[in-house]
């Protein structure tokens, strides 16, 4: 049988939803190579990289070189005939074939726009030279699938999808503190979890600071927000607004409990973590009936149209109002979450290698 390596160089980058999926997967197949239920697969890294925790996965430095370069020049030397399975989006191309590779959205080619100019053209080259080299594809929903397919000009029949979990929201312990420090009541305040990026939409969140405004509720918003993108709204909207900045694990999971609900306004995602992990605190969710995000929520959300700010302040103005309405959203979003794990997802990925290590 192939043997399994990981494309560790995700334990050199910081935080983001993409190093999120590939930490946690790991963790999940580590925990089941403990019970004998995953391969024990080597996690490969470059120098200097954190230490992932392992129990039964194996962390190997390889290599002198770090970022893009380590990943297409060092890693592919070290896989001594292994199968190398990468999580994050970006592959080396000299693997070729004897590799699988998770692409979470076709946002390069989608939403242009969002990102630099040598960034999307990167990653457009890359992932088209992954196809055509016969890199196994996998994705994190049924939406993703379908534009990446259309993106690399493959069926999307071939690509394999994995959904992601939300429960490492509950491993650390909320730090309620947060509330008082930026002077916010539980349930007094809707959340937004997002950045300036333009596919979030968060110029649309203006509506809803006007909303929330005129009910004497506050926008929080945390994450790397423009304050002056409320401030262009007016003075309800600047007044409704506060920019909390980055938060930590422990604080966002204390905003979720206590916010009146989570707005996810954003109208291209190729899976919406932000949603999974507000369902799984307990938290209503208001979200754009875009991308994946309708897959994951199912009828466990409160939707409204991106390209019309009024329909996201006529469902806050709902949520507001409505007797009971918050309470079922809740109610519905824990039921949901239940489904989507981390282990569920590391029991897929490893079915969906079979073929590639049998």
């Amino acid at each position: 049988m192939t043997g399994i390596a990981i494309n560790g160089r995700f334990l050199t980058q910081g935080m983001t939803g993409v190093q999120r999926f590939a930490t946690e997967i790991t963790a999940a197949a580590d925990a089941l190579a403990v019970q004998g239920e995953w391969p024990v697969a080597r996690v490969l890294h470059p120098p200097g990289a954190r230490d992932a925790g392992l129990r039964a996965l194996r962390a190997e430095p390889v290599g002198t070189r770090g970022g893009q370069a380590w990943e297409q020049v060092d890693l592919p030397r070290a896989l001594r005939g292994d199968l190398l399975v990468n999580l994050g989006n970006t592959a080396p191309i000299l693997a070729g074939a004897r590799q699988a590779v998770v692409i979470h959205d076709a946002g390069a080619f989608d939403t242009p726009e969002s990102y630099s100019f040598a960034f999307r053209t990167w990653y457009r080259l890359l992932q088209r030279r992954l196809a055509r080299g016969g890199a196994r594809l996998l994705t994190v929903s049924e939406f993703s699938r379908g534009r990446i397919a259309a993106a690399l000009g493959v069926d999307a029949a071939s690509i394999g999808v994995l959904p992601e979990g939300g429960e490492h929201i509950l491993r650390i312990p909320a730090d309620g503190t947060v509330l008082a420090r930026h002077g916010l009541e539980p349930a007094r305040y809707a959340l937004v979890v997002g950045n300036p990026a333009a596919h979030k939409n968060l110029a649309a969140l203006t509506a809803a600071a006007e909303v929330l405004g005129r009910h004497g509720l506050t926008l929080a918003v945390a994450g790397a927000a423009d304050p002056a993108v409320f401030r262009a709204g007016g003075a309800v909207a600047a007044g409704a607004a506060r920019v909390l900045g980055r938060v930590s694990d422990a604080e966002l999971r204390a905003l979720y409990q206590n916010a009146l609900c989570l707005v996810f306004p954003s109208r291209y995602e190729g899976f919406g973590l932000p949603p999974l992990e507000a369902m799984t605190c307990g938290c209503a969710v208001v979200a754009a009936h875009a991308g994946a995000v309708p897959e994951v929520c199912a009828s466990a959300a409160l939707y409204f149209d991106p390209a019309q700010p009024a329909t996201l302040a006529e469902a806050l103005d709902r949520l507001v109002t409505e007797d009971g309405l918050r309470d079922g959203l809740r109610a519905a979003g824990l039921e949901r979450a239940a489904a989507f794990t981390w282990e569920r997802a590391a029991r897929v990925l490893l079915a969906l290698l079979k073929d590639r290590i049998a």
